[in-house]
């Protein structure tokens, strides 16, 4: 007998649970990261086909700016009750259905023919996409513990960023070979093979055949100290939106998402016309700096959820972790403010700083993500997660309806677009800044909730 084994000592079963669970739990986070991938593909290529619909249906600022809205209204909208829908039907099934109708929806693009159409059609996508982050979100609180969710909700919300990448360096390419309608007819059906393969893999721990007690602990290992721990089953009611909105934490979160989500819509559905009015690339050229924005982002994505985990292990609460990092990732968002400044210089270097800033916003929400698992039961975080992306998605109006629609086709008719953009870009620098103060005011430590009837 080797003397060194013999003097090892003993795996626990929770590590033993570790090594057996690890590569599914990760398989399941890469189903996830799939989906989120493809949400962001159908959701992006609008953007990109802009100048080909612009010379088709005569559109100005204003027509974009409304069909933008009727896209985050219906978000907004469909966030109301996806959080529910998926609390109430489970992930596997929830997620399952959001998937094949935002696939519908991104299809039924093709068959448009007018300005009007485009805004039913995006009303569509909107409301359908909401399902995904809820059920996310859901998915990564059921499968892993509370120190690894940041990093694996990093890891799966990166696939906004490569959906991101992958539409500049596509859908250009498919609109100027075969047409406009053949960019949203590929782009949607990609959801419908995601589909098989989620049907095939995927179960909650809760019903899975293989699961032992073991595994099942390791999972829920590190529940905070005042939340209860959810067994095999989940039969308790789910929590009314009434009552969750009783809660300081509800609050922070919707804040949070409020004042930063709009952000992310900005740089989603502005950046190639900023890239196309500043500095007059067209067509396929917009693909790399656009892929490079997201190239960065992806890197911020994880990076985000890496950062807590570093300060867990240097032993600072999850908390207090997630707090520290979200301060540090707020600061760097700040330097796009300069981004009209540096792109005088040299477009790299605009793109540049807008690729720092989106890669942090990426790291924030990995992070205000996992704040939602930190402190309410597995079975509110659905709810919550949908109210929270329903205020972002209410912000995203209000910034679109308030700030871009307007003051876009003033500058733009004025011959002074560029006036527009440092406006939003000093917007952009302050809105996480502030988000933080706000929620970090309502929400000083972690405190955990328990329902009622826990």
């Amino acid at each position: 007998m080797n003397p060194t084994s013999a003097q090892a000592p003993p795996e626990s079963p929770l590590a033993t649970a570790n090594a057996v669970m690890g590569k599914f739990r990760w398989t399941i986070c890469a189903l996830v990261f799939f989906a989120t991938t493809i949400n962001y593909l159908d959701r992006a290529v609008i953007s990109l086909l802009k100048p080909y619909l612009e010379t088709e249906f005569h559109w100005n600022a204003g027509d974009y700016a409304n069909i933008e809205i009727a896209f985050k209204l219906a978000y907004a909208v469909g966030m109301v009750g996806a959080g529910r829908i998926i609390d109430k039907l489970g992930t596997k099934l929830g997620y399952a259905l959001s998937t094949a109708l935002w696939s519908v929806a991104a299809m039924g693009h093709a068959l448009v023919s007018s300005t009007f159409g485009f805004g039913i059609a995006r009303g569509f996508l909107g409301i359908t996409e909401a399902g995904n982050f809820p059920a996310a979100i859901k998915t990564t609180a059921e499968w892993f513990p509370q120190r690894e969710r940041a990093l694996a909700t990093g890891i799966f919300n990166s696939g906004s960023n490569v959906g991101a990448i992958v539409a500049p360096l596509t859908v250009p390419l498919i609109a100027e070979t075969i047409g406009w309608k053949w960019a949203f007819l590929i782009t949607g059906a990609l959801g419908f093979v995601w589909l098989v393969l989620w049907m095939y893999f995927y179960e909650t721990p809760a019903k899975h055949a293989r699961l032992s007690k073991a595994e099942f602990d390791y999972i829920n290992a590190d529940i905070p100290v005042g939340l209860p721990e959810e067994g095999v089953t989940e039969e308790k009611p789910k929590a009314s939106w009434g009552k969750l909105l009783t809660f300081r934490q509800t609050w922070a979160f919707v804040i949070g998402k409020f004042l930063t989500d709009p952000i992310w819509w900005f740089y989603l559905f502005w950046l190639p016309d900023f890239l196309g009015k500043q500095y007059g690339l067209k067509g396929t050229d917009i693909a790399l700096p656009v892929a490079a924005v997201y190239i960065l982002s992806s890197i911020g994505s994880v990076g985000g959820g890496y950062l807590p985990l570093g300060f867990i292990r240097r032993g600072m609460p999850a908390f207090q972790a997630r707090k520290t990092a979200m301060l540090v990732i707020a600061f760097c968002v700040f330097p796009i403010v300069f981004a009209q400044w540096l792109g005088g210089l040299n477009m790299w270097l605009a793109v540049l700083v807008i690729g720092i800033a989106a890669a942090a916003h990426q790291a924030w929400s990995a992070n205000i993500f996992t704040t939602v698992s930190d402190m309410f039961p597995k079975r509110a975080v659905g709810s919550v997660t949908g109210i929270g992306g329903m205020a972002g998605g209410l912000g995203g109006i209000a910034l679109t309806a308030l700030v871009q629609k307007r003051m876009f086709v003033h500058f733009e008719s004025i011959g002074q677009i560029d006036k527009a953009y440092y406006i939003m870009f000093f917007i952009c620098g302050a809105a996480y800044l502030l988000a933080w103060v706000l929620m970090f005011t309502l929400v000083p430590r972690m405190e955990p909730i328990k329902l009622d009837d826990e």
